[in-house]
């Protein structure tokens, strides 16, 4: 699939990708699991680049979830250390393609070089006005359902809320993703059908895309083909059909 397949008046505002398959790339190559990690970053490069020239506004990437912190110690310290060298990479390019980086997630977990970097990385490209890349960072939806409960309660318990001010865009306004729409298409490579306690009140509605493409493999064509497939969907957000073609009709 190229880019120039897609319909251009319907490429989604937000894409988010579960990253999966990493590991067993690995063994299928008689490798540790780190050596798929180091070689996820093609893939990374590979989407990011793909969502900048198809026009994505948003890229959420899936990449180190809070139980991932039960995974072992060696292959743990592997992976913050290639994100340290990740970033420093890649910095000079997300800034030649207009791209920002920003996280969302538990940070405070994260070792303090990490962190530093991270920030850095942050501050720098935060002037650029193209694709926002978000990295899921010491990421799950329940810490993060449970961190926004506890904030409304603080609030509350303060005089700043009643109950009755307590509605679902409360709630999202309180979400580490506040700031950004729900995504409209989810790409998960691996060949796994689950969402992996991610974004899932703000995967209500989106549209779901599964790859047995493991994640070091994936590149450009896959991204424009997961585009294609979403292209050929009609997101009907509960009503029928028809309502859907009369609606567009009128726009």
């Amino acid at each position: 699939m190229q880019l120039s397949d897609l319909d251009t008046n319907l490429i989604p505002q937000h894409v988010a990708i579960i990253m999966d398959g990493n590991g067993r790339w690995a063994q299928h190559q008689k490798k540790r699991r780190i050596f798929g990690h180091q070689n996820a970053m093609d893939a990374v490069r590979a989407a990011i680049e793909a969502a900048v020239a198809s026009g994505v506004k948003y890229l959420t990437l899936y990449t180190f979830s809070t139980e991932n912190w039960n995974r072992p110690q060696e292959e743990i310290d592997g992976l913050m250390e290639l994100l340290v060298k990740a970033i420093h990479d890649e910095t000079s390019t997300m800034m030649k393609n207009n791209v920002s980086l920003s996280t969302i997630g538990d940070l405070s977990r994260l070792p303090d070089k990490t962190l530093a970097k991270l920030e850095e990385c942050c501050r720098t490209t935060s002037v650029n006005t193209g694709t926002s890349v978000i990295l899921a960072l010491s990421y799950s939806s329940r810490w993060e359902v449970a961190e926004a409960l506890k904030a409304i309660c603080r609030d509350a318990a303060q005089g700043r809320l009643t109950p009755d001010q307590v509605d679902q865009e409360t709630l999202r306004s309180y979400l580490a993703t506040a700031d950004y729409p729900d995504p409209d298409l989810l790409i998960r490579t691996g060949g796994e059908l689950r969402l992996s306690n991610f974004l899932l009140w703000q995967m209500a509605y989106t549209e779901f895309y599964f790859s047995d493409q493991l994640w070091p493999d994936f590149r450009h064509s896959d991204f424009y083909e997961a585009l294609h497939h979403y292209q050929q969907r009609q997101r009907r957000y509960g009503l029928t059909g028809d309502q859907v073609e009369t609606n567009n009709a009128k726009k």
